[in-house]
């Protein structure tokens, strides 16, 4: 089954799709923002995501007073949740700017607010962020949008994962396996679920959403079956922010794309057949022709 998304199909057959995600690396900053959408753009990815919060409604109550150090003084947690986060006269520029940019552009929305001001944008997906896989009154806001859902699985059981699956049109669906460590070590991606989801959920594309600080991991998810790669994208991995540790920097994020591109080629169909390259080597080594 394909997911459309924007001008690009999401499944076998057709390209991985490859989504920039800039989350909270724009650290407030429209035009900081509108960079790391070029990068995208550049580097040839098809979408870019943010994320969008009521920070009132979606900061934990046990974290709303946590002192935070930041670039704008110290503060409390939910004071700096506000202070990174776009309205909606920012959010028209940036997604006017993607649009330009040839990119789809999308959010994940963390509270039920939060989806109807994206609705009201009328981004071509939602995604759903790992934390708030259990969230199930969200879920069904989202649901209710008939919009194209991107289901991250970080941190969430099997079981979890089945009843945020229940919740949504399947033929409009595709869900990402992820590991919400950051950044992510080697020893807990465990790529091998991407065949545990595609073998659970056989109607649905699966993807990988990814958190380590090279590109290898990420090959070797397409190479695995992941129709869609999403990795966070930074100018600076040094920069002040809890998620430019585990981004890409410009560079990096234009191999990951070329690589993807020669991962997914390199697949081919399965079909075991002698290419138009290996005729002159059969021809001339081998013994007994037949």
């Amino acid at each position: 089954m394909t997911v459309t998304i924007g001008r690009s199909q999401i499944g076998d057959g057709h390209p991985v799709y490859v989504i920039g995600e800039i989350g909270l690396n724009h650290n407030g900053s429209v035009d900081l923002a509108k960079n790391l959408i070029e990068v995208a753009a550049e580097a040839g990815a098809q979408a870019v995501k943010f994320q969008k919060r009521t920070p009132d409604i979606s900061t934990p109550e046990h974290m709303k007073n946590t002192p935070r150090d930041t670039p704008w003084g110290t503060m409390t947690y939910l004071e700096y949740r506000r202070r990174v986060e776009f309205d909606r006269e920012q959010y028209i520029e940036i997604g006017d700017y993607a649009t330009l940019c040839g990119l789809d552009w999308f959010a994940s929305p963390w509270d039920e607010p939060a989806v109807a001001f994206l609705e009201e944008l009328s981004v071509p997906a939602h995604k759903v962020a790992s934390a708030s896989v259990t969230d199930l009154g969200l879920l069904r806001a989202l649901a209710a949008t008939g919009k194209p859902i991107i289901l991250s699985t970080g941190m969430s059981t099997i079981e979890q994962i089945d009843a945020a699956v229940e919740t949504f049109d399947p033929t409009s669906l595709v869900i990402l396996h992820a590991t919400s460590t950051y950044p992510l070590p080697a020893d807990e991606a465990n790529l091998r679920t991407i065949r545990t989801l595609a073998d659970r959920y056989p109607r649905l594309p699966v993807g990988y959403s990814g958190h380590e600080p090279g590109l290898e991991i990420s090959f070797a998810a397409v190479a695995l079956g992941a129709r869609v790669v999403e990795r966070h994208i930074t100018l600076d991995r040094t920069m002040w922010g809890s998620d430019h540790s585990a981004s890409l920097e410009p560079t990096d994020f234009a191999q990951l794309i070329e690589g993807i591109r020669v991962v997914d080629e390199a697949l081919g169909d399965g079909v075991k057949r002698v290419f138009p390259g290996e005729q002159a080597p059969m021809a001339k080594l081998r013994r007994v022709l037949v």
